[in-house]
């Protein structure tokens, strides 16, 4: 290999050498550019005043360098010149857009062109000034106007981007960002969904809030959509009816899907129907707060391929199941979550057991209603393999002892704070069963989690011989 005029080393230029490895000429090139560092700080006369010793480093060794440096030093990174701030962006991948100004103007497309992930849920919210109001979500924290209580929620569609504002922003951002992975976006209307459907082929993952049914026909154009969380109505901010039309569009659009999670839709068992027997490849499926009718749990039974079930802040589970024999069941359920969701209703919690009969693993957490005799219904799934009980306040061990004792294959228990069971009561029974288990986190109480955590070292008796006069 030649030798530079100024005897500084092997001169490697810019151009790779013909049967030489991409891998091996990128370090060759980036120690060159540090021995001629080296060079220049020994010798401060071969350094020319206003010389970027960095612009020995060719752009993609200099990207890769940055590549490596934490997301905490991304900003200040950006602020050493024009040339290290375009290298950064072009690194940028996931965004949060907080100004929708910076979209419309061109400048988000034209500085984060290799963007694969992005969320445009803040940008899309109005603020109406300093009214002293400040209403806090999490999905976003804005000032309110003096004007409360509408039927479609505190901000409701005039606290949002116009339909056709969102639209117009869609379209720049999938004309400049076309291999968008996962995209989060409110208020869009059916035209800009199809928009984005054409330009953004390799879309895998979408959140829709405020979205009707109407709007959902854009939906159609998404072939290879694998994840959609589609959010109709949240209380307090805004609301949208998503009703069996539109889950039906969704499933005939989005035959791909493996995850769905539908948030304040509406809906029955005909739209629940439809996506069993179009979405054949769905294995996880989360309702949150969902408003649908009855007779809704007998649908999932055309979900031959689901194995997840997710119930999150729900009401009611189903107000009219039906007949028992008519529910059906879906033999490859695994996960059954039921999270801060009210189940006193008896037949709606055994019907949706007989519907999950072949659970492997239960999940309560902070559900209202879970009293003994509700939890005895559980015993209906006779293969569980793990149950995890928390904030679970009216369960007693009788509760526990009525079921858990006949799962043969049980080997994870959990139960966290559920205060009312209590361990003076726990039988040999359940005491074998304990023994059992390849693991076991037993903490009911903090008053139980006490006692436990000072067994065996003398602390917490009442005083004796440390307090013994001499």
């Amino acid at each position: 290999m030649p030798e530079d005029p100024q005897n500084h080393g092997p001169d490697l230029g810019s151009k790779k050498r013909p049967g030489v490895p991409e891998l091996w000429f990128k370090d060759q090139q980036l120690k060159h550019a540090i021995f001629k560092m080296q060079l220049q700080s020994r010798d401060p006369k071969t350094l020319t005043i206003g010389e970027d010793p960095f612009s020995l480093l060719s752009d993609e060794t200099l990207s890769l360098i940055l590549s490596k440096l934490r997301i905490s030093q991304h900003s200040s990174n950006s602020l050493v010149c024009k040339r290290w701030l375009s290298l950064q962006s072009r690194l940028v991948r996931s965004l949060s857009l907080l100004d929708w100004n910076f979209l419309e103007s061109g400048r988000l497309t034209n500085r984060f062109p290799n963007l694969t992930e992005i969320n445009l849920l803040r940008a899309c919210f109005q603020s109406y000034g300093y009214s002293g109001i400040l209403l806090s979500h999490k999905l976003v924290s804005i000032h309110l106007g003096s004007e409360l209580g509408k039927d479609d929620g505190f901000i409701g569609k005039e606290g949002l981007l116009d339909s056709h504002l969102v639209d117009r922003g869609l379209k720049l951002l999938a004309s400049g960002c076309p291999n968008l992975r996962k995209l989060v976006l409110i208020n869009a209307s059916g035209e800009g969904l199809d928009f984005v459907a054409k330009e953004c082929v390799t879309l895998q993952e979408l959140e829709i809030h405020c979205c009707g049914d109407t709007s959902l026909k854009g939906i159609y154009g998404f072939k290879n959509l694998q994840i959609l969380k589609l959010v109709g109505s949240v209380d307090g901010l805004y609301g949208s009816v998503v009703t069996d039309i539109g889950l039906t569009v969704l499933a005939q659009g989005c035959r791909r899907l493996v995850k769905l999670e539908l948030s304040g839709c509406e809906g029955s068992y005909d739209g629940i129907k439809a996506i069993g027997q179009c979405c054949q490849m769905l294995e996880e499926l989360t309702l949150c707060d969902h408003r649908m009718d009855g007779g809704w749990l007998s649908a999932l039974s055309y979900c031959e391929n689901l194995k997840t079930m997710k119930l999150q802040s729900c009401n009611d589970i189903d107000s009219s199941p039906g007949p028992d024999e008519h529910l059906g069941s879906c033999p490859t359920f695994e996960e059954l979550h039921l999270e801060r969701c009210h189940i006193r209703d008896k037949r709606s919690i055994k019907a949706l057991f007989l519907v999950c009969k072949s659970v492997r693993v239960i999940v309560f957490q902070d559900c209202w209603g879970l009293e003994d005799d509700i939890f005895q219904l559980a015993s209906l799934c006779r293969g569980v393999k793990s149950l995890s009980l928390e904030g679970c306040s009216l369960l007693t061990v009788k509760g526990l002892d009525s079921v858990v004792p006949f799962w043969s294959e049980l080997q994870t228990l959990s139960v966290v704070s559920c205060n009312n069971i209590k361990n003076s009561e726990v039988t040999a029974e359940m005491a074998a069963v304990f023994s059992g288990l390849k693991e076991l986190k037993w903490r009911p109480d903090s008053k139980s989690l006490l006692s436990s955590s000072l067994a065996g070292i003398g602390i917490g008796k009442r005083g004796g011989k440390f307090f013994r006069r001499a």
